[in-house]
């Protein structure tokens, strides 16, 4: 039979962890199975220890079997005398346990597939006892963890398990382990400028379930903790538990520990206690470890604040920097605008100019033309008279007076017609209108155009005849 020295080497050589300690561990935690410790270790289910770097403080050490602990470290940064991180597995390492880690992969599906099954039964049970009133936990008070409707991941998973069966157990009166993964919850203890309370339960350990009872679950602790603390707990039965309890270097059962984000993703181990202890016990190394990890806290809250108020002074800042280049844009736009506005009335005040100049031009070269064209038809027309005749008996004499009292006299032969003494009228050029008729008195008479052909003679113009010009409306 193998002795527990050869053990331990033929472990190391395997999977190629230097540090015998925490081999020693791991085999011990198997039962001293090397088979089942090298399956476990190597699983693709499994997360290597070294993926949880613990930077351990002067002060971390067991409060159990008359081991005291020391004060943990209050200083910003916590000195990293940490555990040494074995090296990855070469490229001989992963060949030679290719074949164990393809096998431990391939039982691994098939035992979840079995656990899926069964956990999918044990939900249905404890379902149908839930509603005949028999889903009751060992203290008498039902869980009140439901199943998930929407998928989370393993390790948040497991954590709902924990909390559901711990709840089963030992009631509601408990810390408020959150139902996430270990990573998770260091984050959200970060966020809330709180340490991380982690408890690792082991089911079969004969002090867990008085140390459950009555130190964990008292009254005074669980409103300590919840006040002070982010809680986290896991079973080492678990994937997580086992590797959380291997990464703390859990040696003896009930095991609690303190820890806190550090920095570069590593973790800070401010205070562990192994061993049953009582609840007076326990909240005085929590209280201690609270009080001179205070400073710390108080630090990072101090410097999220200033990042806070200097992100919002920026995002002021930059606000105001916004508003006042949209108003030099705006009064930009109005500039340009009012520039254009100003050019269009120019554009269209000119346009006018030039129409009304146009115009101007237009009626000067009508009013020209048609001057033009009533002087060539005066001319016309007087030339169409003829020498004006002697008196005579056929001659009528015909005197015409205008609106604006002018008078003419003219000779005409009696047979002479009307039209003849319209463009007499015509061609001496004394009406500003063209629109007119000749009108005599006595009795009153209009020489229409219905008369215009009759002679002087015809129309009674004859010897003489006194004619208005009587412009038409």
């Amino acid at each position: 039979m193998v002795d527990v020295a050869d053990k331990v080497a033929y472990f190391q050589a395997i999977t190629g962890l230097e540090d015998s300690d925490l081999c020693t561990e791991i085999l011990a935690a198997h039962g001293w199975d090397l088979e089942l410790a090298i399956s476990n270790y190597t699983s693709p289910n499994s997360i290597p220890p070294e993926e949880i770097p613990i930077v351990q403080t002067p002060s971390t050490a067991g409060v159990a079997g008359g081991r005291s602990s020391s004060s943990s470290s209050s200083g910003s940064e916590f000195p990293e005398s940490s555990v040494r991180v074995p090296g990855q597995p070469g490229l001989a390492w992963k060949i030679i346990t290719l074949p164990i880690s393809v096998i431990s992969g391939s039982l691994g599906l098939i035992s979840g597939a079995i656990g899926l099954g069964l956990w999918a039964a044990g939900g249905v049970l404890s379902y149908s006892l839930g509603v005949v009133g028999l889903g009751h936990g060992r203290n008498g008070d039902s869980s009140s963890s439901t199943t998930p409707l929407v998928s989370v991941s393993a390790a948040a998973s497991e954590a709902m398990e924990f909390v559901a069966g711990f709840e089963r157990d030992y009631g509601l009166r408990r810390p408020n382990f959150v139902s996430e993964g270990f990573m998770d919850a260091l984050q959200r203890s970060r966020n809330e400028f709180k340490l991380l309370f982690v408890y690792l339960h082991s089911p079969d350990h004969q002090d867990t379930p008085l140390f459950c009872e009555r130190t964990l679950c008292s009254e005074v602790l669980v409103a300590f903790v919840n006040e002070n603390f982010v809680s986290w707990g896991g079973s080492i039965r678990a994937s997580e538990g086992f590797k959380m309890s291997n990464s703390l270097k859990a040696s003896r059962f009930p095991f609690c520990a303190v820890v806190m984000a550090a920095t570069n993703q590593r973790i800070a181990l401010l205070q562990q206690v192994e061993g049953p202890k009582t609840p007076e016990e326990l909240l005085t190394v929590l209280q201690r470890v609270l009080e001179e990890s205070a400073p710390v806290l108080v630090t990072a809250r101090l410097d999220a604040e200033e990042r806070r108020s200097n992100i919002r002074l920026r995002e002021e800042q930059d606000a105001a920097y916004r508003a006042a280049l949209e108003a030099d844009q705006a009064r930009e736009r109005q500039r340009k605008e009012e520039q254009e506005r100003l050019e269009r009335e120019a554009a269209e005040a000119e346009r006018k100019r030039k129409e009304e100049e146009e115009a101007r031009e237009r009626a000067a070269r009508e009013a020209e033309e048609k001057a033009a064209a009533l002087a060539r038809i005066r001319q016309e027309k007087a030339l169409s008279l003829g020498a004006e005749p002697e008196k005579g008996p056929n001659v009528t004499q015909v005197l015409v007076r205008f609106p604006t009292g002018e008078r003419k006299e003219r000779r005409f032969d009696s047979t002479a017609t009307i039209q003849t003494v319209y463009d007499y009228v015509d061609s001496l050029g004394c009406l500003e209108v063209e629109n007119y008729s000749l009108v005599s008195n006595f009795p009153r008479m209009v020489y229409g155009p219905e008369k215009l052909a009759l002679s002087l003679k015809e129309a009674g113009l004859h010897p003489q005849a006194s004619l208005f010009v009587e412009p038409n409306s």
